[in-house]
């Protein structure tokens, strides 16, 4: 579906059995993400319509808008909201009723439950199912991997007041015996349920918070109140704001503040210190109507906002590409770094984080992960604080990553949980089952590549240059000049060696079949058959 244009006033997009007619949209205008999807359903008499949405956040323009769908299904991030905003666009909604043909659908039946039992096996996905993506906060935080207060810290003092189990515990009125629900059929349901227990949204049901959410209206803000990190993570779904952004930007906002760069003239008298509850909470609304100077600033983003505010502001924004770094802290481990840097949509764990670097697997485990589909018989290291193999193993993720992200499966049923995991060869067969289609493990590879240099070429277009700060595959300064000052002893005291760290995108590079610039060789475009099309990223 490509929409050009723009709509003379707010309109949708209703999709119904191959059909599409544009309706008006006057009454949808301004109403929150859930608002906005049962009045659709009411509309056209149908509570099985399913709508991309956005909230006002994205009608008002702010740069990181998602597009919505259900109660925190987030198309986020790179600011999709905001587009369809200045498109007039307020929602895609649409509903069907023919039937999904299984091309085997016998041997698919049967391959589906060996796929699923895989999937439900590992231990990993089995605590997803408990507690969500937060299962990692308590590990994460003690061996000292969570950005706190912006990045000054890699260490939350208070981490047991915003565990799950905390979460769970204040959030009493929910549903099922660990309060999970799932996208459809899914067997890992890693999705939590809650309401909210007190305070001006009491008794307001969510779903929720990811871990990333956990640390943008957790640790980050340095943040003590778990009622405050769930009433955050409702506002950004129903606003349609991107929890990472918006988490990200406060706190450095909070730190400009502390170090006097913002005043309270530009705050609107608000005390934006760390650790202010109301203070956060006030700036998600303000930056979701771009309200006041610093509300209407944060809401163009970290690069503009920073020309905006001037002075030192931009020496302590955490970016990459533009887009604010994750809630982990990478200056310990190399391999998640360099995916940091790299990531070809700005720093973004869901590119190629290699996250079984984690996990210390034996080499022989790991080589045979990242020896297929391709042979590599390369240095590889169980130890994430080492250099040496990791720009493979980001590039094999990143394959992997693009791979699935092209199938349209989810990254939980990968190795990025687990080396037990599907892989290549199972994608391959479920394809089949599927649809009918044959591609071999390494077809799928190949493809897959072949996606990821065509992003390559679209950010060469828009200006990416290798070492440049704003545009490049750099990480900022404190990644290399302010050490680690919390969390185990292997961890205390560590920096991105810069050295090192070049190194290993040269190796990335290589890796790639790019050169030292990171453009892509004319041998690789051939071997990938994209040397002449397409013509208008060439």
């Amino acid at each position: 579906l490509v929409i050009k244009g723009k709509a003379k006033k707010p309109c949708y997009l209703w999709i119904h059995n191959g059909e599409i007619e544009i309706r008006d949209a006057d009454n949808l205008w301004g109403k929150s993400v859930t608002e906005t999807q049962w009045a659709i359903r009411e509309e056209l008499g149908d509570e099985d319509i399913k709508s991309l949405v956005i909230g006002p956040a994205g009608e008002n323009l702010v740069r990181f808008a998602n597009v919505m769908t259900g109660i925190k299904n987030a198309g986020g991030r790179t600011g999709m909201g905001c587009v369809m905003g200045s498109k007039n666009l307020k929602a895609i909604a649409a509903r069907g009723t023919m039937d999904i043909k299984i091309a085997h659908p016998v041997e698919a039946l049967e391959y589906n439950k060996r796929f699923i039992d895989q999937i439900t096996s590992s231990k990993v996905n089995q605590t997803m199912g408990t507690l969500g993506t937060p299962f990692i906060w308590g590990a994460t935080n003690t061996w000292g991997g969570v950005r706190t207060r912006n990045f000054q810290h890699n260490q939350c003092e208070y981490a047991d007041d915003i565990e799950p189990e905390r979460l769970d515990e204040i959030a009493t009125e929910t549903m099922g015996e660990h309060h999970m629900t799932g996208c459809f059929a899914c067997q890992v349901h890693c999705r939590a349920q809650y309401k909210i227990p007190s305070g001006p949204f009491a008794g307001t049901y969510d779903e929720g918070p990811e871990y990333t959410t956990q640390c943008a209206f957790g640790a980050q803000p340095d943040t003590k109140n778990a009622v405050t990190v769930l009433t955050g993570n409702h506002l950004v779904n129903q606003y349609g704001m991107d929890c990472l952004e918006t988490g990200s930007l406060i706190s450095w906002a909070m730190e400009l503040y502390e170090k006097g760069i913002l005043t309270s003239k530009e705050t609107d008298g608000i005390d934006l210190r760390f650790g202010n509850d109301e203070a956060l909470l006030e700036m998600i609304q303000r930056i979701t109507y771009r309200k006041g100077f610093l509300g209407d600033t944060l809401a163009d983003g970290g690069i503009l906002a920073a020309e905006k505010i001037g002075k030192d502001s931009f020496e302590y924004l955490v970016q990459v590409k533009g887009m604010n770094n994750l809630n982990s802290d990478e200056r310990a481990t190399p391999g998640l770094a360099l995916n940091v840097a790299t990531a070809s949509r700005g720093s973004d764990h869901l590119r190629s984080r290699p996250a079984i670097d984690l996990y210390h697997l034996p080499e022989e485990v790991l080589r045979k992960i990242y020896s297929n589909p391709v042979p590599y018989d390369g240095p590889l290291s169980s130890e994430h604080t080492d250099y040496e193999g990791k720009p493979w193993q980001v590039f094999w993720q990143e394959t992997c990553f693009m791979g699935v992200d092209s199938l349209g499966i989810c990254k939980y049923h990968t190795t990025f949980l687990g080396p037990t995991l599907p892989n290549f060869e199972d994608w391959s067969k479920v394809l089949y089952y599927n649809t009918g289609l044959e591609l071999t493990p390494l077809e799928i590879w190949t493809i897959a590549e072949r996606s990821s240099n065509m992003e390559r070429l679209f950010n060469l277009r828009e200006g990416l240059v290798r070492d440049d700060l704003i545009k490049g595959d750099m990480l900022c300064h404190r990644y290399f000049d302010e050490p680690c000052t919390r969390g185990a002893p292997d961890v205390i005291g560590m920096t991105i060696d810069r050295e090192k760290f070049i190194k290993m995108i040269d190796e990335f590079y290589e890796h790639h079949g790019w050169d030292k610039n990171g453009v892509p060789l004319p041998k690789t475009l051939k071997r990938l058959d994209i040397d002449k099309e397409p013509s208008h990223l060439l």
